[in-house]
């Protein structure tokens, strides 16, 4: 998914905040993408499976201590993420919107969907998502999680 929206960034040219040409700029969307996978999306996805996909593929709720555990690990590399990414900025890459904060809401927005609000105890998260929602457009981003914001109600 990561290699389809650079190409379509580029074939498209579309506008340079979402894939930004400045290399620092570039740099920092090209170190969260390539991050992002063994830490947001694998613990985000984790989370997911365990409060909501294995519990109605096997009919029952996992042990809480093995919940418990794996949600451990999303808050692991949630504090990176603030730290490391968001620090004292608006957006991953600075000032603006850009793939990496569509990628990294998008992998937040799984464990959400799946009953765990990551965001409720993290105020920097929360402004952050805040930030992208408004940058995107709320109609826009309702539309993009809609499925996934219901799969709690399966």
């Amino acid at each position: 998914s990561i290699a389809i929206l650079l190409y379509l960034s580029r074939k498209f040219q579309t506008p340079d905040h979402w894939y930004p040409s400045d290399l620092q700029k570039r740099a920092r969307v090209d170190e969260y993408l390539s991050w992002q996978h063994t830490s947001i999306r694998a613990k985000g996805s984790e989370v997911f499976l365990s409060r909501l996909m294995l519990p109605v593929l096997i009919g029952q709720p996992l042990p809480p201590e093995k919940v418990k555990g794996i949600t451990q690990g999303l808050n692991f590399v949630l504090k990176q993420f603030e730290e490391k990414f968001l620090q004292d900025k608006a957006f991953i890459a600075g000032t603006e919107v850009s793939l990496a904060d569509l990628v990294a809401l998008v992998e937040l927005m799984q464990p959400v969907g799946a009953g765990y609000n990551l965001f409720e105890e993290r105020p920097k998260l929360a402004e952050w998502r805040s930030r992208v929602e408004a940058a995107v457009g709320p109609k826009l981003f309702e539309e993009a999680h809609q499925g996934i914001l219901k799969a709690k109600y399966m």
